[in-house]
């Protein structure tokens, strides 16, 4: 079965989308705002999203920005032009304007899934509560996203990658050439030493570790 989660705090639209979608055979999920999706979304993953934009707490073009890898279908009483194009190049999938013909709605629903279903797996490391999403270059802890300079990303890919291993520092300098210029043994533990504080940062825990003499490695949890 698809699970959908509806985000809407029109009660009456969100309660009919749930009919629609049940009868049709897909689970359901519900938020009413912006800030409850991000912690519905934080224990679940949907296969997609209906969004609407005005939301309390939290607008939904601002959820949009927190939701990687599942397809979003924005369902909005706007119908401003220049607004449907930065969405859509900003990451939503799809763009239904209010009201809606609930055929179309569903045959938009169906593409997607469908589309979903014939795409590449999306490659995403995992360690603990932190996830690298290879395909948009992002780095995220629980549901905060942390930002990363260009060699930081590929330090952390690389180390998470073999993430019971020690990685030496002559072999972690070849990796991250694969993926950023700034590969110099020089500036290798300043480079380091910023991926750990900004982790720390974010989640008041330290992921990596100096192995002296050697090199690095992911710390275990």
């Amino acid at each position: 079965m698809k699970n959908i989660l509806i985000i809407d705090d029109d009660m009456y639209i969100g309660n009919m989308l749930e009919e629609i979608l049940i009868k049709e055979g897909y689970g359901v999920f519900r938020a009413y705002s912006g800030t409850e999706a991000l912690l519905v979304l934080s224990d679940i993953r949907p296969d997609l999203v209906l969004l609407d934009l005005m939301l309390p707490g939290l607008e939904g073009d601002k959820v949009l920005l927190q939701i990687k890898g599942i397809p979003v279908i924005v369902v909005s009483a706007k119908a401003d032009v220049n607004l449907k194009v930065n969405l859509l190049l900003g990451g939503a999938a799809d763009y239904v304007t209010k009201p809606f013909h609930t055929k179309e709605l569903l045959a938009r629903i169906a593409v997607q899934l469908r589309n979903v279903a014939v795409r590449l797996p999306v490659p995403v490391l995992t360690y603990g509560d932190m996830t690298l999403d290879m395909e948009v270059h992002t780095v995220s802890v629980g549901t905060k996203e942390v930002r990363l300079t260009r060699t930081e990303y590929a330090i952390l890919k690389v180390l998470m990658q073999n993430p019971t291993q020690v990685i030496t520092k002559s072999v972690l300098l070849d990796r991250i050439g694969e993926d950023t210029p700034d590969g110099i043994e020089s500036s290798l533990k300043m480079h380091i030493s910023n991926l750990r504080k900004k982790l720390k940062k974010v989640s008041d825990k330290d992921y990596i570790e100096a192995v002296w003499g050697i090199g690095f490695k992911m710390r275990e949890e």
